[in-house]
């Protein structure tokens, strides 16, 4: 960190926001915001406590994910919500400039890049972006200065990517809009297409960490849940196992696999060999549930690996490229 000032590399998601600071995180909360409906959409909550009123509140206040699919879909409450982020950090009362580094999903538009710019500038004066797989290929220490194939396929909350990198830079790629809360609402749709019950998205979730899993498992995990009855309306508690929820996700992975195979088709042959070898690096959320790592690898015929940091790994990314910016200028724009 150079004296006077902060850099801090900033991944804004779908799900979660994280800043990193050196190597260091130092916030981490969830990408959700309270909103006074009747107060010109006054932010009353951010973060964790705004996450823990989902479903909790009365219709005067609104609980909003202000990204979807990773891109800003509200404008004002992604301002507030990375304010209150920096503010968390102590930047704000820092003597000198804050440098940002953000992250953005491969693909997005001109109009999507200029509204992220527009929210870090509100921030920072000296504002870079750089492209979420290049970010999270330097946060897990991928070899991608060589002319050798990375593979990288990033399971976040509102998209997945995948990509390989040669270079320090992007070769091939592709972005799908589903991401992790696609996992959730097979998971509703699949609960009350088999049970007839009802169950919001943090249930989801929650089922999805507990017992969920991409392949069929030895021990067959089950969990009791509260959900609605979708005919009489009451409460109806069910009991969900692990096979339950493979069942659930068959779809969403079949579309996960015929994404990465897209990307592999126009990968050239030479790479495509460097990526047998080394196999394929999965980060982001979903990258956490239970055996997607066996599930790809037989569904690929490549070895797909779990890094050790696949939350943070992009954050870390972008910190990592304040030193890089000279190797980097492919793939870091100022703003």
């Amino acid at each position: 960190m150079a004296l006077f000032s902060r850099e801090l590399g900033i991944d804004l998601g779908t799900m979660n926001s994280i800043i990193v600071e050196g190597n260091q995180v130092i916030v981490m909360e969830p990408t959700v915001a309270a909103i006074v409906v009747e107060d010109g959409r006054k932010m009353v909550e951010w973060g964790q406590a705004a996450r823990d009123m989902l479903g909790r509140v009365s219709e005067s206040i609104e609980i909003v994910r202000p990204l979807q699919h990773s891109v800003i879909a509200e404008y004002s409450v992604t301002e507030g919500i990375l304010k209150e982020m920096i503010k968390k950090a102590g930047a704000t009362s820092f003597l000198g400039s804050t440098k940002i580094i953000m992250t953005t999903p491969y693909g997005i538009t001109s109009v999507e890049r200029r509204a992220v710019e527009a929210v870090a500038l509100s921030s920072s004066r000296e504002v870079y972006l750089i492209s979420q797989p290049v970010s999270a290929a330097l946060g897990v220490d991928l070899p991608i200065g060589t002319p050798s194939g990375n593979m990288l396929i990033s399971l976040g909350g509102g998209t997945f990517q995948v990509a390989v990198l040669a270079m320090w830079d992007i070769v091939t790629a592709n972005t799908a809009k589903t991401g992790g809360m696609s996992f959730d609402e097979a998971i509703i749709s699949h609960l009350r297409k088999k049970f007839g019950v009802i169950i919001g998205q943090p249930t989801a979730e929650k089922i999805k960490i507990n017992i969920g899993s991409a392949i069929r498992l030895n021990e067959n995990k089950n969990m009791e849940i509260q959900g609605q009855d979708q005919v009489s309306g009451l409460p109806k508690p069910i009991n969900v196992t692990t096979d339950d929820i493979v069942d659930a996700l068959e779809q969403p992975l079949n579309d996960l696999v015929t994404l990465i195979r897209t990307t592999l088709e126009k990968t050239p042959p030479e790479l495509i060999s460097d990526i047998i070898d080394r196999g394929v690096a999965l980060c982001g959320g979903g990258a956490l549930l239970t055996g997607i790592d066996k599930y790809l690898t037989k569904a690929l015929g490549i070895p797909a690996y779990l890094v050790d940091n696949p939350m943070t790994c992009t954050a870390e990314g972008a910190s990592k490229a304040f030193s890089m910016r000279n190797v980097l200028k492919r793939s870091l724009i100022k703003v």
